[in-house]
């Protein structure tokens, strides 16, 4: 089954929901897009219904919960789209209908989501500015970091000296590119969410399988978010990267389909849109996909050649051990 095709139909199914929740005829804006799990593999060959419906909703944006289940009724995936309404000439954000929850699950979701919108709130204020100190989170990022430099140290000045079941984050990168094209553009002359998510899960999927040598098998998407528009005719680069691994598997919570025993493949996507007439690109979005090699018993771990790769490569370990911790 093509899982990248499965985000972009939910991201299209999603958008239409929140156009169908608001009045007139705002721009809606993907905003992010939260983790996104497989619990179960779905039967191939079986007709799948994916469906959704506006969970949360606070002054201006509103967070759908999208699903998708067989004919058993099985809910083998769910995601989480956060949607902002735009007035369509100012771009300034638009005034958006309240909900009113009104059975016990509708409250579960509400609550949920009005948790969620304010810890990224809280995520946002807390990211590091020039001359101010450093939270506790950094402090604890940094650490892991110099950790992890250290350790790379043998692999970068002694190569033929160090662990041979390592390699640098530098060795594992895949790239493509592309024109924007106008067959994918939103009602706003927009190039669609859902094509980047699929493209960037491609990609994704191909470095897992080059770096592991066994065909992955997808888990969860976590993180997405949509910094910068793309218009029609943009040139788009995709680059793809090992983040880490964990060679003799992990725990991704009891809500992710079962990888126990499995090596564990990080990959992070970022989409630049790229301008080669004035030598300048600037981010679209970022992705973090996590896949299981099934047929392997151990994979190369991962070590950093800078600074920066290793305060990369620490939060996002960081992160996805607390929230590993939380869905247990």
């Amino acid at each position: 089954m093509r899982f990248g095709r499965i985000l972009e139909d939910l991201d299209a199914l999603a958008g239409n929901i929140a156009f169908h929740h608001v009045d007139g005829n705002p721009l809606i804006v993907t905003a992010a897009v939260d983790r996104i799990r497989l619990r179960c593999r779905p039967i191939i060959g079986e007709d799948q219904l994916l469906s959704g419906k506006v969970t949360w909703v606070g002054s201006s944006s509103m967070e759908i919960r999208m699903k998708v289940q067989g004919l058993d009724d099985q809910e083998w995936l769910e995601a989480y789209f956060t949607f902002v309404a735009l007035h369509p000439e100012t771009k300034k954000p638009l005034k958006i209908a309240p909900i009113l929850p009104e059975t016990n699950e509708e409250r579960a979701h509400f609550e949920l989501g009005a948790l969620k919108a304010k810890a990224k709130r809280q995520q946002r204020r807390n990211r590091l500015r020039m001359g101010e100190q450093l939270s506790e989170g950094s402090l604890e990022t940094d650490k892991k970091a110099a950790e992890l430099l250290a350790e790379a140290g043998p692999l970068l000045r002694m190569p033929s000296l160090a662990d041979p079941s390592c390699i640098l984050m530098e060795h594992t990168t895949m790239q493509n590119a592309m024109i924007a094209q106008p067959q994918v553009r939103n009602l706003h002359d927009r190039i669609f969410g859902g094509f980047l998510m699929r493209r960037a899960f491609e990609l994704a999927y191909a470095n897992a399988y080059v770096f592991g040598g066994d065909k992955p098998r997808f888990l969860e998407v976590d993180d997405i978010s949509f910094d910068s528009p793309v218009d029609v005719g943009d040139l788009l680069v995709f680059d793809s990267r090992v983040l880490y691994t964990m060679p003799e598997g992990g725990n991704l919570g009891g809500f992710v389909e079962d990888h126990d025993g499995m090596p564990l493949v990080m990959i992070e996507v970022m989409t630049w849109v790229t301008e080669p007439e004035t030598a300048n690109a600037r981010v679209s979005n970022h992705f973090y996909f996590t896949f299981a090699l099934p047929n392997k018993t151990t994979c190369r771990r991962i070590l950093p050649s800078n600074i920066d790769e290793a305060r990369k490569m620490a939060s996002r370990m960081l992160t996805d051990q607390e929230r590993s911790n939380t869905s247990s």
